[in-house]
């Protein structure tokens, strides 16, 4: 009998062995925008993302594996599923939380390589800088672990922490979230945000 959170982690990391091949299979779905995803996303597991919004599924996290997937609920899944709403948020303060909690038992090491892009990631959505820091640190951890064939993309992966670390190291947040959640902008938010790769 398949584990609960079976379903959601064969959907979001495919079949595929290498770390290229799975990045190449479902690049589209983790960064892509596109209406078809987010519709698929809410009809498959939207029931699950809103149990673990409201606390549940807990249970999920005495493993690596339903960790791996509960975080995906809390941190990916309301990024499509709410998209262009401040819900799309909602799950970041508990992943965050459950994140420490994983990496605390070593449940992040015992994960692929490519699986553990995600638990990380969930340092690199956050608007505090000492999180974003962890993120960085944590992605060139991963990077030196991978053989060369794999150096380049997880050279991406911690191009892009890099980034997000320097906007919330210069803003304290991401603008790009501010007409999102309500807030004003500054002129320099403003400036920033009218050039090309400000709204990642």
């Amino acid at each position: 009998m398949n584990a609960p959170w079976q379903p959601l982690l064969e959907w979001w990391f495919g079949k595929a062995e290498s770390s290229r091949e799975v990045a190449a299979d479902k690049g589209k779905l983790w960064f892509g925008k596109r209406d078809s995803q987010d519709l698929e996303a809410r009809t498959r597991f939207g029931g699950q993302v809103e149990q673990a919004l409201t606390g549940g599924l807990t249970d999920w996290a005495q493993c690596p594996e339903g960790w791996l997937a509960l975080v995906l609920l809390l941190d990916q899944l309301p990024r499509m599923i709410f998209r262009d709403s401040p819900k799309a948020f909602s799950g970041d303060i508990r992943a965050q939380a459950l994140v420490a909690q994983g990496i605390a038992a070593d449940f992040d090491r015992q994960l692929r390589p490519i699986q553990r892009v995600f638990i990380y990631l969930v340092f690199e959505h956050s608007e505090h800088l000492a999180a974003q820091n962890e993120g960085v640190s944590r992605y060139i951890d991963l990077l030196a672990q991978q053989p060369e064939a794999d150096r380049a993309l997880f050279t991406d992966y911690l191009d892009f922490a890099e980034r997000h670390q320097k906007v919330i190291a210069r803003f304290g947040r991401f603008p790009h979230r501010n007409a999102v959640l309500g807030r004003e902008s500054t002129a320099e938010e403003l400036a920033f945000l009218s050039k090309p790769g400000s709204r990642f």
